[in-house]
């Protein structure tokens, strides 16, 4: 689906679908079993944005690596997401990790 993203969380490989607005998992959900009968389930995973990240500092991104690994996951095509869990974190993962840059649109 065009408004889905799909993620992979860094620590154990589980599958996120990242959508605006609940009813995008019903059409999904609907497609997957009348398309190609295959039945899923699914559940809320809590997320305030998920962001982009970008960096030319390689010592900066790994210990946001390090502190962030949870909320850590990449998508279709291996870039790094940080899945911020409120305002406030992702406000003081930007002045904390200044030398990163946080896209909130994957066509950065």
């Amino acid at each position: 689906e065009g408004v889905a993203q799909l993620f992979t969380l860094e620590n154990n490989g589980r599958k996120i679908i990242g959508t605006v607005g609940a009813l995008q998992y019903e059409v999904i959900q609907y497609r997957l079993e009348h398309e190609y009968g295959a039945k899923c389930t699914y559940e809320n995973y809590q997320a305030y944005k998920a962001c982009w990240v970008e960096s030319h500092d390689d010592e900066q991104l790994a210990e946001f690596s390090r502190l962030k690994s949870r909320y850590l996951a990449r998508d279709k095509f291996d870039r790094l997401v940080f899945l911020a869990d409120s305002s406030f974190s992702l406000n003081m993962a930007r002045e904390k990790f200044d030398k990163l840059k946080f896209h909130l649109k994957s066509e950065y």
